[in-house]
């Protein structure tokens, strides 16, 4: 294979993250992203060296026998989001688990694994199951009519204008079309990514599945007369209103970021109408959410992850039939295994973990670096009426390293990649008798599991929770103990 070849071939598995082995009729294997098993697809090589070789797909020549789900969302396969819409949700649950167990055996070994492993738990919703969107303004093709959406697949620039997607609700889909159509009559700019010109950035929009609040955020450069702004967030402000929504609209506000990076940052926000920050149920406690704390993005999905964490922390059985969990009673969390213990709980967000077991905790610390969110995590406990937990803000690393005395039981709930190698020679420096981790990439699990492995500790329990329907990722959660 040479670089720049293109390449006919079948993929023959799959892998964390997003990426399939796909064999050509020669015989000769590589890998690619966005794929499925059983497709056939055309791709070109972009790098081949000894180690490994890489293309990237180009065509999807014929469909996996994998794909029989009817009545996808209109904007598959263009918009880069949900890489498995087109398989039913059973068979997607299957190929998240199979590759959970080929990721994990090169690191526990099979009879290991085997004897740890609990399975894979879905959610509790395939489709509406996102409590947040972040889109971008755009167009989908060059100087064609203002886009509202997501990037299309292998696009830094094309916006695909997402009015159908399946994993957001009806008022989430609502919101999108007023505000682009709201724009368009007005002809107004993007924030074009090369020329780092225009207003329109990003739509933040927010839902809490159980209270059914709404916040929305407008998201847009300072390139904009001040006087012509004014009036037309005014008029933006008094149209999102007059929106029939099921849920009820309690925050709009408007973001200002002149940064060149196409991300969504914060240089002042104000409120348009209503309040800043919107509230969330999760397992009978309440949670204030602003808009840029970090919150799981699937609410009923979020229930099963931390329950299943809480019944690994407490020795509780899990209750699975068909891939969907039974969520413990409140009547049935007593335990003594916490009582007398300080809980670390590390990357706390806005202290969802810390919260859930302060109640059968001495003391929970929670430790975060984004400070807006260790705020919002210091009200909630308030609201939950929590005396026993508490948030430092900062660098999990230097938190530590400032910090005296030693905790008897540390959570673990990194970002994507993981925990720095800094940290985890800290976290092992406490020596605690066990540890529970929650990763939302496995590669990056396993990565450091084979530290923690290293370094005297045994996984004794280990499954994944499947809280994103339609699309490669997982989470998964491991409990670790010190070996004797």
């Amino acid at each position: 294979m040479k670089k720049g070849q293109i390449l006919d071939g079948k993929v023959i598995c799959g892998s964390f993250p997003n990426k399939g082995v796909v064999e050509t009729e020669e015989g000769e294997l590589f890998r690619t992203k966005n794929v499925i098993p059983g497709q056939t697809v055309r791709c070109r090589i972009k790098k081949n060296s000894k180690s490994k070789a890489e293309g990237m797909t180009l065509e999807i020549l014929e469909k996996s026998p994998l794909e029989t789900k009817e009545n996808v969302c209109e904007h598959f396969g263009a918009c880069g989001g949900c890489s498995y819409q087109s398989v039913p949700y059973e068979e997607q649950l299957k190929l998240k688990e199979s590759m959970e167990l080929d990721l994990f055996r090169t690191v526990l070994g099979e009879e290991k694994l085997s004897a740890v492993w609990e399975g894979l738990i879905s959610s509790p919703e395939e489709d509406n199951y996102r409590n947040k969107m972040e889109f971008t303004f755009g167009d989908e093709v060059k100087d064609g009519p203002l886009s509202l959406g997501m990037h299309k697949r292998g696009s830094f620039y094309d916006i695909v204008t997402v009015s159908d997607c399946r994993i957001m609700d009806a008022d989430m889909r609502l919101v999108l079309s007023a505000t682009l159509e709201f724009f368009r009559e007005r002809n107004i700019s993007y924030y074009h990514r090369l020329r780092h010109e225009g207003y329109l950035r990003h739509l933040l929009v927010r839902k809490a599945k159980y209270t059914g609040e709404i916040l929305v955020d407008l998201v847009t450069s300072t390139q904009i007369e001040e006087a012509e702004e004014k009036a037309l967030l005014e008029a933006y402000t008094e149209m999102l209103k007059s929106q029939k929504l099921e849920g009820t609209l309690r925050g709009l506000l408007h973001t200002r970021n002149d940064q060149e990076a196409d991300a969504i940052k914060d240089e002042g926000t104000e409120i348009l109408y209503g309040e800043d920050y919107f509230y969330e149920k999760l397992l009978n406690l309440k949670f204030k959410i602003t808009p840029f704390s970090f919150f799981q993005t699937n609410s009923l999905g979020a229930e099963v992850l931390y329950d299943t964490a809480r019944r690994f922390i407490l020795d509780k059985e899990l209750e699975v039939t068909n891939h969907k969990a039974r969520i413990m009673e409140d009547s049935e969390i007593d335990s003594d295994f916490l009582k007398e213990k300080l809980v670390y709980d590390l990357y706390s967000g806005t202290g969802t973990i810390a919260q859930m077991l302060a109640s059968v905790s001495k003391e929970v610390l929670g430790i975060e670096l984004v400070a807006e969110a260790v705020e919002a995590a210091k009200e909630n406990a308030g609201l939950n009426g929590l005396s026993n937990c508490d948030f430092l803000a900062g660098d999990v690393y230097k938190v530590l390293s400032e910090l005296e005395g030693k905790p008897d039981f540390i959570v673990l709930d990194p970002p994507r990649e993981g925990i720095q190698p800094k940290a985890i020679e800290k976290i092992l420096s406490y020596d605690v008798d066990s540890m529970i981790y929650i990763s939302c990439k496995p590669t990056s699990l396993a990565r450091d599991l084979e530290i923690f492995l290293a370094r005297g500790y045994d996984v004794t329990r280990m499954c994944a929770v499947d809280m994103f329907p339609a699309t490669y990722h997982c989470e998964t959660i491991c409990l670790l103990k010190k070996c004797k």
